[in-house]
């Protein structure tokens, strides 16, 4: 099974996943959801998969901090999406796919418990 990651390429817990996986080899491939955005489905679906917009979304950033106010409370798929789709840092990092299991972040531990 191949593994996707999903983030940004400066990103430092990208970096971590990345190396991980190249350590351990675990066949992945790394996409960057700057240059190459997110379809809307797809996020919806990585949402639903995860339990809500709300466990997709990196609430300690400088970009969701800097948002106003309302900004911060989108009630409905269609402005999650269009938030996501103007805000691509907003989206924890990385997420990592693989078949249709689907997480965010990374650590040492879970990815042992997920890839060996």
């Amino acid at each position: 099974m191949t593994v996707t990651l999903y983030g940004l390429p400066t990103c430092d817990t990208c970096k971590k996943a990345r190396n991980w996986l190249t350590r351990f080899e675990v066949a992945h491939e790394f996409i960057d959801y700057r240059a190459n955005p997110i379809p809307p489905a797809t996020l919806k679906a990585w949402a639903e998969t995860l339990g809500g917009w709300e466990k997709l979304i990196n609430k300690a950033s400088t970009t969701w901090r800097t948002l106003l106010p309302q900004r911060k409370d989108p009630r409905t798929d269609p402005e999650w999406t269009l938030l996501l789709k103007e805000y691509p840092a907003l989206i924890k990092r990385p997420v990592v796919v693989a078949g249709d299991d689907v997480s965010v972040g990374f650590s040492d531990n879970a990815f042992k418990k997920r890839f060996m």
